[in-house]
C-alpha cells in the first residue's frame, strides 16, 4: 500500500496496513499532493495542518450540515450539533458548555482519580488484563455518565451501543449504506432514545443536580431545546464522551511501550505527564479524520470542489506537518507546543478537550504510580476501531506488575 515514490500515489484510507501506519503516506500526500480526490467520488482528502485548519474555521464555505447519506431516511440522522452551523450550533453547544469549562473540569479531577484508582485496584488483584476493558474504556465512560447522570452500571450496554454508532463513520462518504448496517444503527438508535426516554421522564419528575436535569429544564422551556435535540445530545455526549478518550488513553500507553525513554522521564517526574498527553494527542491522534461540505464552488491547491462535495481533513497528517512541527516524526515529550489539531479547530473545537485531556493525565499519573512497571503480554498485531475516523486499539492485554 506504501508505494514507492516514483509510483502512482494512491490513498485508500479502509486499507488495514495503511490504518496501522498512515504516516509515510501522510507525508508523500502532504508533499505531493495536499488535496487528493478520490477518484469517482465527491470527495477530497486534505492533508496539510494550514488547510485543515482553513476548512475547520470557516462553516460559511466549509459546512458541517451534510445531506441524509445514501441508504439512510431523513429520520435516521439525529438533530445533533455535531452537524449544525452556527447560528443553530452555537444555541446548543452554549446549553451544555457550562459542563465543560476548564474551572469545571478541574473541580472534578479528585473524582477522576478515585475512579482510576478503584479500577486499577481490580487490575492489579488480577495481574494480567486487557487494560482496554479494565481502565481505558471504563474510565472515561464512568466519568462522562455521572456527569451526565445516568448509572454508571450500565457502561457494557453503553459500550455495545457506542461502538454500533461510530463503526460506519467515514464509510457513508465512500458507499451507500448495506441495509443490515442501516438497519442496526435505526435498532441500536432506538434503544438509546427508549433509555433516555426513561431517564428524561424521571427528570422531569425529580430534577437532580446533574446536566440532565439541566438539559431537561432547557427543554422545558421550548425554545432552548426541544425534545429530539435533548434525545440527539445525550447520545452525543455519551458516545462522544468516551470514545475519543478511550483511544487517547490507549495511544499513550503504547507510545510509552514504544518510547522507554520518554516512561522513563515520566517515572522519574510525573509533572511531565500533561505535556506527555499534548504529545500523545500529536504524535497519535485519536481523531484522525474530521469532514466538510463545500457550501460553493473551491479550489484546494488546483483541485476543483464542486458545491455538495466534501473535503476530508486528515487532523493525523495535519499534526505531522513538517511546516508546522520540528522533526514531526519523533515522539518528544520534551516538545516546544505548538498548535495541533487533535480536537478540531474553529467552531467545532471540541467541547470536551479539558475533560479528556484530564482523564488522560489522570490515567496515566495512576497507573505509573500503581505499577513498577507494564508490558504487552505478546508482540500479536492489536485489534483496531473499525471506523476510519479514530485510531487506536480496542483491545490492549498487559501484565502489570505492582508498586
Amino acid at each position: 500500500m506504501l508505494a514507492p515514490t516514483n509510483a502512482t500515489f494512491f490513498f485508500n484510507p479502509f486499507d488495514e496496513e495503511t490504518r496501522r501506519d498512515p504516516y509515510a503516506l501522510f507525508a508523500r500526500a502532504r508533499r505531493e499532493h495536499p488535496a487528493w480526490r478520490h477518484e469517482g467520488l465527491p470527495v477530497v482528502s486534505v492533508f496539510r495542518h494550514a488547510d485543515c485548519q482553513a476548512i475547520l474555521r470557516d462553516p460559511q464555505t466549509w459546512s458541517s450540515v451534510f445531506p441524509t447519506p445514501p441508504g439512510f431516511a431523513p429520520e435516521d440522522v439525529p438533530r445533533s450539533m455535531l452537524v449544525m452551523d452556527p447560528p443553530e450550533h452555537t444555541r446548543l453547544r452554549g446549553l451544555v458548555n457550562l459542563a465543560f469549562t476548564p474551572r469545571r473540569v478541574r473541580q472534578l479531577a479528585p473524582r477522576v482519580e478515585a475512579i482510576a484508582h478503584e479500577l486499577l485496584d481490580a487490575a492489579l488483584a488480577r495481574g494480567e488484563v486487557d487494560l482496554v476493558e479494565a481502565l481505558i474504556y471504563p474510565l472515561p465512560v464512568v466519568v462522562i455518565a455521572e456527569l451526565i447522570g445516568v448509572p454508571a452500571e450500565d457502561r457494557a450496554r453503553f459500550k455495545v451501543w457506542s461502538d454500533a454508532i461510530v463503526a460506519p463513520l467515514g464509510t457513508v462518504f465512500f458507499e451507500v449504506a448495506p441495509p443490515e448496517r442501516v438497519a442496526t444503527l435505526r435498532r441500536v438508535r432506538g434503544e438509546l432514545e427508549a433509555y433516555f426516554v426513561r431517564l428524561v421522564e424521571a427528570r422531569r419528575r425529580e430534577p437532580r443536580d446533574d446536566l440532565l436535569s439541566a438539559l431537561v429544564a432547557a427543554e422545558l422551556e421550548g425554545s432552548r431545546l426541544s425534545f429530539e435535540e435533548l434525545l440527539a445530545m445525550l447520545i452525543l455526549l455519551l458516545v462522544a464522551g468516551n470514545e475519543t478518550t478511550t483511544h487517547l488513553i490507549g495511544n499513550a500507553v503504547l507510545a510509552l511501550l514504544a518510547h522507554p525513554e520518554a516512561l522513563a522521564a515520566l517515572r522519574a517526574d510525573p509533572s511531565r505527564v500533561p505535556a506527555a498527553v499534548e504529545e500523545v494527542l500529536r504524535f497519535s491522534s485519536p481523531v484522525q479524520m474530521d469532514p466538510r461540505l463545500a457550501t460553493h464552488e473551491a479550489r484546494l491547491h488546483g483541485v476543483a470542489v464542486a458545491a455538495g462535495e466534501v473535503a476530508l481533513c486528515w487532523l493525523g497528517s495535519a499534526n505531522r506537518d513538517e511546516a508546522v512541527f520540528e522533526r514531526p516524526e519523533v515522539f518528544d515529550i520534551g516538545r516546544e507546543r505548538k498548535p495541533d489539531l487533535a480536537f478540531g479547530f474553529g467552531p467545532h473545537y471540541c467541547l470536551g478537550a479539558s475533560l479528556a485531556t484530564l482523564e488522560a493525565e489522570v490515567a496515566l499519573r495512576v497507573l505509573l504510580e500503581r505499577t513498577r512497571g507494564f508490558r504487552r503480554v505478546d508482540d500479536a498485531p492489536l485489534p483496531i476501531p473499525p471506523s476510519i475516523v479514530f485510531r487506536g486499539v480496542t483491545s490492549l492485554p498487559m501484565v502489570l506488575e505492582p508498586a
